[in-house]
């Protein structure tokens, strides 16, 4: 299992790969969980430091995200060129243990620095992992790895969530991150111990070495491309959605429909879960099933799925009876994670190989710095504005930007959709 796997020269779906492949999305699960749980417990935390909704809007995302995002771009940077694996690791091990310590903070400003720390752990996951990916899978089969791999965000509200609920409910948020933080411990060994680094598809022959003036071209060469400035820009759309939802939803529920932060993990996690997985999967099996000259409509499916989690986030907001908001959070499980795999697929295999990694980290820088600035923080300071003449239904309205951003990201990437069939046109 130790051995490089290389890199499968026909379509069929090469089994060597499934061993890693299961893996890395065992650590993205834990990637998107403990940055999660903070929004879990969010009314706890508020309630114990007294801190105000756009203090704590800042503190879950931004000061999560800025590390994230700065150290994404150069870590890719030398993913591209360096051992993927290990930096996988050492980043799982490193954000696991912030995750732990979380549990031991005194004051608001202690978890930010947690929170802080967590995010450059977290920045050695997701480009690495994306890239390992593409080497292990042939460009066809792709999109439905990717799918797989998207898993990773619904298992992660499946399996763990309404354990790490019922933990703070039963034994406080402090436990909670001590409970979710030691297993990512064992899987760094897991990892180390049993996947090699896979061969490259194409060995990068780079012999400049780590400067922000390298970096920096490579980022140009890049954004000269205007199908990746689509792309770029719908994906941080849709980062904004994602994560304003994640952070502000639990208190959603709390306040508009009076549940209990235990009952918030099993509604929340369940749901997103189980749907959210359904249509991550749906959409890369039936990309999968497409022709590979059809480019355009590997962007219009996922494009359309973004543009319909609009009105089903509106609907979810703003309706009060239970079978009508519930219609609308399942409707927008199953919509707001389809674009995941095929557009990093895609992106994956429109940029060269020397360029993966850092291609999806100028993606997620997007997603998670640029959506953070108008995702959870937006929301929390609208909270603070709105309250004084909606009380604690101010979080309903605030949270309407999750209804806008899906369908201003479904439009672009229509227009990459549009770009990618004239190119496939000047190919042919």
């Amino acid at each position: 299992m130790n051995e490089a796997i290389a890199q499968p020269q026909d379509n069929r779906w090469p089994w060597k790969a499934s061993w890693p492949l299961a893996l890395l999305t065992l650590i993205a699960v834990f990637n998107y969980l403990d940055r999660s749980l903070l929004g879990l417990a969010l009314p706890l935390v508020k309630r114990e430091f007294g801190a105000s909704d756009t203090v704590l809007g800042l503190v879950t995302g931004v000061a999560f995200v800025l590390l994230y995002s700065v150290l994404g771009v150069p870590i890719a940077w030398l993913a591209d060129r360096y051992n993927r694996r290990n930096i996988i690791t050492f980043g799982l091990a490193f954000w696991s243990l912030m995750t732990a310590l979380t549990g031991f903070v005194g004051s608001v400003w202690q978890l930010a620095m947690a929170r802080f720390l967590m995010g450059a752990g977290e920045a050695c996951a997701m480009p690495p992992s994306n890239s390992m990916i593409a080497d292990l899978v042939p460009p066809r089969r792709r999109p439905l790895a990717m799918a797989i791999f998207g898993t990773a965000n619904p298992l992660a509200f499946i399996v763990f969530f309404p354990i790490a609920g019922w933990v703070a409910q039963h034994y406080g948020w402090r436990a909670m991150f001590l409970a979710m933080g030691a297993p990512g411990l064992l899987v760094a060994l897991l990892f180390i111990g049993t996947v090699g680094e896979p061969k490259r598809q194409k060995q990068v022959v780079d012999v400049v070495r780590p400067s922000a003036g390298a970096i920096l071209a490579d980022v140009g060469e890049l954004f000269r491309n205007r199908w990746f400035c689509w792309i770029f820009v719908g994906v941080t759309l849709m980062g904004a959605n994602v994560w304003a939802s994640g952070a502000w939803t639990p208190t959603f529920f709390a306040r508009v429909h009076h549940m209990g932060l235990a009952e918030v993990a099993g509604t929340v996690g369940p749901v997103r879960g189980f749907v959210g997985a359904a249509g991550v999967l749906a959409g890369g099996f039936l990309i999968d099933r497409l022709p590979v000259h059809r480019d355009r409509w590997r962007l219009a499916i996922p494009a359309i799925a973004c543009i319909l989690a609009g009105p089903a986030e509106a609907l979810f907001l703003l309706e009060d009876q239970r079978w009508l908001w519930l219609s609308g959070f399942v409707a927008t499980s199953f919509l707001s994670l389809i674009h995941q795999g095929p557009i990093y697929a895609a992106t994956m295999n429109a940029v060269r190989p020397g360029q993966r990694a850092l291609a999806i980290s100028v993606i997620l820088f997007g997603a998670s710095f640029l959506g953070n600035v108008v995702g959870p923080s937006a929301v929390g300071f609208l909270n603070d504005r709105l309250a004084a003449a909606y009380g604690p239904m101010a979080v309903r309205y605030s949270m309407l930007i999750i209804a806008v951003t899906p369908v201003l990201a479904g439009l672009c990437f229509l227009k990459a959709a549009f770009l990618a069939g004239e190119r496939g046109q000047a190919d042919d």
